[in-house]
């Protein structure tokens, strides 16, 4: 068994299974959002079966009414008090700060029902009527509940994302003392050590290179997929992995310093300081509420001074107005909407993990896009080769086969996808940043840069104008030679995903700005940018960088979208308004997104906005459904009727406000399945069906 210390945790493994054991700042970190979504599960399957027991009793009663509404009155108050204590403290906290929310309105009208009930079935000739509403106030907490419990069962999962940044960090470094290398926890290394790196392995901290020549991978920092050449005096970057050769270097930066610690602490700090976007049914019940209290006591007055009714009738006037007013179907207006619009985006690889995701994303003016990965493939692709192209691409393959560098699997893979045959080589040679040498046949073939070919005497001249021209074009172009002759060259390059351009045009036309981030150089950015129509692009951007260039957009009002793929943009997806990460990406990408887009289509950022701005236009209508039924019967509770009818129609009203959540709860129902009718924009413009907002 193997125990690893991460910060304040320890990490030990075991027969294939990984035990983590926490301090009590972790424990907090990591557990309490188990422990609340564990709770949740409970409320909500207990408050499930006793309401649906309430039900039963309330509409196919058994027993005779008072021994029924005694039974009723066991069965809600674990419902009212255990269910729904957590409102109570919401509404607490709410009325001592002086405002109002949902959870006021919902304490405030269960609490009524509840009460109203317990007295009419404890001393039922005080209001005179056998009617009760424990079923109302039930329902209310049950749905609201379940709501919640969805809300909670999407939310991000900061924890996790930081553990697998974490995890990408190796635990053994090789230190050099002296004359010899030892193998040391990664936690013992200090500014100043000199470590050593093999081919394959992953750095242990950030670091300078003090002798020999490599090519690192950092996209798990950058995002771009080529590697960069790293010699005496280049920076290196812990987590990142040598792809070729050996070489030492001097740590930099250790522990929480590294340019990973910090990814990570910033993906925790902008995910955990996010507040919740204030719901709009907490808007509106911060002027519903005072309003309906407000009518509650002028009714009721109204009814005691000029129309001389008891004392109890007009307690019973206040109170049903309070209990009328109170939305049943308030708990299932978001969650409803979210239900159908969420499970429509799934089927079109549209994943919305939350409900403030859904509201952000329907109001983004401004969409930043990661390069690679993200507007072009991600993985470098052979786009032209010059000279002889059987010739040039048969003996470059035939060479790079030996090599583990992705241009030389990009060259290979061309190489196969034409159906060419390998040669047989010998003396293969790998010069880490400069390129490769083998002997085919009777021929010294060399590829690699301008700088290797003049090194070696080769005239690269009638091949450089081209060359130029296709690096100006963001391609990385290999030179091919035999022996002393340049043959030609292959020009690798991550080439733009299919539907990037029509993407970017229908943002456009959305009035949505798009803006490129990338940590490529201005060269290759600004041709990307060109071909797929982005005005505003930013190169050469660490992860911190992209970071601040949100908080800047932000600081101007706009509403900002991030999507990317990789480890390098978890900060900012967490640090954005709305983050949407491409499916096909890291898990860390996907833990820190709102949004995530399986089938990695670029169109699907168009898909995932107009669905989002559908889902919050029918989250509007339902509430305005859900308070409009209750609404409307106000005037009745108010007493409008008691001149025709006397006080015998508060009679009628727990029947009334039964009816009015049935009928708002059917409402608010089929009006998020019209959403069912929504499609997904195409890629192309002669497949699939065009966009249809329900």
């Amino acid at each position: 068994m193997s125990v690893e210390e991460r910060g304040d945790a320890l990490k030990a493994e075991r027969r294939g299974v990984t035990f983590y054991f926490c301090s009590e700042t972790c424990m907090k970190e990591f557990v309490a959002p188990a422990v609340e979504l564990g709770k949740l599960k409970t409320l909500v399957g207990v408050g499930s079966v006793l309401t649906i027991a309430i039900l039963a009793l309330t509409y196919l009663p058994i027993l005779p009414p008072y021994s029924n509404n005694l039974v009723l009155l066991l069965l809600a108050s674990p419902v009212q008090f255990v269910l729904g204590s957590r409102f109570y403290r919401g509404a607490y906290h709410a009325v001592k700060s002086l405002t109002s929310n949902m959870d006021v309105l919902i304490a405030l009208g269960t609490s009524a029902a509840f009460g109203y009930s317990t007295v009419a079935t404890l001393f039922p000739s005080f209001f005179g009527t056998e009617g009760v509403y424990y079923d109302t106030a039930a329902v209310i907490i049950t749905l609201i509940l379940t709501g919640r419990l969805l809300e909670h069962l999407t939310k991000d999962r900061a924890s996790d994302a930081v553990r697998k940044l974490l995890d990408m960090k190796p635990t053994v470094a090789h230190l050099v003392r002296g004359d010899s290398v030892v193998d040391v926890p990664v936690e013992e290394l200090g500014v100043g050590d000199i470590f050593e790196i093999k081919p394959g392995e992953r750095i242990p901290t950030d670091g300078r290179v003090t002798s020999g020549r490599t090519s690192i991978d950092e996209s798990i920092i950058t995002g771009e997929s080529i590697p960069v050449e790293k010699g005496p005096g280049s920076e290196v970057i812990g987590g990142s992995i040598n792809r070729a050769g050996y070489f030492r270097a001097e740590a930099t930066k250790v522990g929480e310093d590294t340019v990973l610690s910090q990814i990570s602490r910033m993906v925790e700090e902008a995910q955990a300081g996010k507040a919740p976007i204030q719901r709009l049914a907490d808007k509106i019940a911060e002027y519903f509420v005072p309003a309906v209290v407000g009518i509650a006591f002028a009714s009721s007055l109204i009814w005691y001074i000029l129309g001389g009714i008891p004392v109890a009738t007009s307690i019973l006037i206040f109170v049903s107005v309070v209990i009328i007013a109170c939305p049943c179907a308030l708990g299932i207006a978001t969650p409803a909407a979210l239900l159908v619009g969420t499970a429509k985006g799934a089927q079109n690889g549209i994943l919305l993990k939350s409900g403030e995701a859904l509201e952000m994303a329907g109001k983004v003016d401004t969409v930043l896009l990661d390069k690679t990965g993200t507007i072009t493939v991600g993985r470098p692709t052979v786009t032209e080769v010059g000279g002889d192209e059987h010739e040039v691409l048969s003996l470059g393959a035939t060479v790079e086969a030996a090599s583990q560098h992705p241009l030389a699997e990009a060259i290979v893979s061309e190489a196969r996808r034409r159906k060419m045959k390998l040669q047989v080589l010998t003396d293969f040679q790998s010069f880490p940043g400069l390129g490769v040498v083998g002997r085919v046949a009777d021929k010294l073939v060399r590829l690699g840069k301008r700088e290797f070919m003049r090194e070696n005497g080769i005239d690269l001249s009638k091949l450089d104008a081209r060359a130029s021209a296709l690096e100006a074009d963001g391609n990385t172009v290999v030179f091919v030679a035999a022996d002393k002759d340049v043959l030609g060259t292959i020009a690798v390059a991550d080439t733009l995903k299919p539907d990037a351009e029509r993407a970017i045009s229908e943002l456009r036309k959305m009035n949505i700005e798009s803006i490129m981030l990338t940590g490529d150089n201005n060269s290759t950015a600004g041709a990307v940018a060109k071909k797929v129509g982005i005005a505003a692009f930013y190169a050469n951007l660490l992860p911190q960088e992209k970071e601040r260039i949100i908080e800047k957009l932000q600081a101007q009002g706009r509403t900002v979208a991030m999507v990317g793929d990789g480890v390098n943009d978890a900060p900012a997806l967490a640090k954005a308004n709305i983050g949407i990460a491409i499916g096909s990406g890291t898990d860390v990408a996907k833990e820190t997104g709102g949004i995530i887009l399986i089938k990695d289509r670029l169109m699907d950022v168009v898909g995932a906005i107009k669905l989002s701005r559908s889902t919050l236009s029918k989250i509007k209508q339902n509430l305005l459904w859900a308070f409009g039924y209750n609404t409307a019967l106000i005037p009745v509770a108010g007493g409008v009727l008691i001149p025709f009818y006397g006080v015998s129609v508060y009679s009628f009203l727990p029947f009334l406000a039964g009816a009015a959540m049935a009928f708002s709860s059917v409402t608010v129902v089929a009006n998020s399945l019209l959403l069912s009718r929504w499609r997904i924009p195409s890629s192309s413009r002669t497949q699939d069906t065009q966009m249809k907002n329900g």
